[in-house]
């Protein structure tokens, strides 16, 4: 059963003056009545707007208008102290109705972060063939490099408890924040499930802020990014991976010239050689790497293990004590 006074329904916007009423009222008028609003400076009225129909709007510390999401969600988690968050774009492209869908995992112990799949029921128009082509791209990539299938790890509606979010090591100042959330999700074991949603049309009248090359450009980048500390056998073996191929290239360029033609190339020769070379020390190095990595991260979970247990005991402790005042 959802507890709604135990949850802050978190919406990041930047000019959304066409839909945050709507979103906003559609989570009161099922009982959300903390509804949080991250205002990135926008210029169209979102700020009065969402104030008018009773969230409580903050406006995000970073300089400039549009000042990114992912700046927006950190300052957010400073800030909520409820239990459970609900966070989901301004745009009007998620339904309020679905909101049990994300939370029951939650509230029934079974997860910690809930992802809604948008690819399970998206509307016609909702999102071009670039973006869904970017979009399953990206799944893909994140399949490879953290062996977690999350679906859609890009989806703007999410819910996840206050405690697992402030484990992360979120940096991200845009878009590149929901990647970095399922990374730290992988990172951090935490129990994370998917859910079918509707994903609907932006109404007629509401401007998008996203730009498929740049944010999908910055999205890529903090993915590999990434890798380096969850999975450093990838980041350093994909790049030393291409330096061998390209030295052995410049290797068989420089034998098939000399048999055929008599001519020696001595200086492309050596280059293709170094590359070589340098490809095998980055992949031995991801290696090497990738077994700290291991050992750390099976540290910390033993670490994150123990703190709960005695949260645990402490807490079971506590009520024993109070049993007994309450005998005496």
């Amino acid at each position: 059963m959802v507890d709604r006074s135990d949850v802050c329904v978190l919406i990041p916007t930047y000019n959304e003056a066409a839909a945050i009423g709507d979103v906003v009222e559609g989570f009161r008028e099922r009982g959300y009545e903390n509804v949080l609003v991250m205002d990135g400076h926008s210029t169209d009225g979102t700020r009065e707007i969402a104030e008018r129909k009773g969230a409580r709007v903050h406006t995000q510390s970073g300089t400039g208008q549009g000042a990114g999401k992912g700046q927006a969600v950190r300052e957010a988690l400073s800030l909520i102290e409820s239990p459970v968050v609900l966070m989901l774009d301004g745009d009007a492209t998620y339904r309020p109705d679905q909101a049990e869908r994300l939370l029951e995992p939650i509230f029934e112990g079974e997860a910690e972060h809930v992802i809604g799949d948008r690819f399970a029921d998206m509307e016609s128009g909702a999102m071009s063939r670039l973006n869904q082509f970017g979009n399953r791209l990206i799944n893909r990539l994140f399949r490879t490099i953290h062996g977690k299938d999350f679906a859609d790890i890009l989806s703007g509606y999410r819910a996840f408890t206050l405690d697992s979010a402030r484990r992360f090591a979120l940096t991200a100042d845009g878009f590149g924040i929901e990647t970095e959330m399922a990374v730290e999700c992988v990172k951090h074991s935490v129990r994370t499930t998917v859910v079918p949603i509707t994903y609907e049309a932006r109404p007629d009248d509401a401007d998008t802020s996203l730009s498929p090359v740049r944010d999908g450009s910055v999205i890529l980048l903090t993915l590999y990014r990434m890798a380096k500390t969850s999975n450093p056998l990838f980041y350093f073996g994909s790049v030393g991976t291409v330096s061998m191929l390209l030295g052995v290239l410049a290797g068989i360029y420089v034998v098939v010239e000399w048999v055929t033609r008599g001519i020696s190339h001595e200086v492309i020769a050596l280059v293709g050689g170094l590359a070589i070379i340098f490809g095998v020390q980055l992949l031995i190095f991801g290696v090497l790497s990738d077994m700290i990595v291991t050992l750390h991260r099976e540290q910390m979970h033993f670490i994150e293990r123990l703190s709960r247990e005695d949260e645990t005991a402490f807490g079971r402790g506590e009520n024993r004590s109070l049993g007994e005042d309450d005998g005496d």
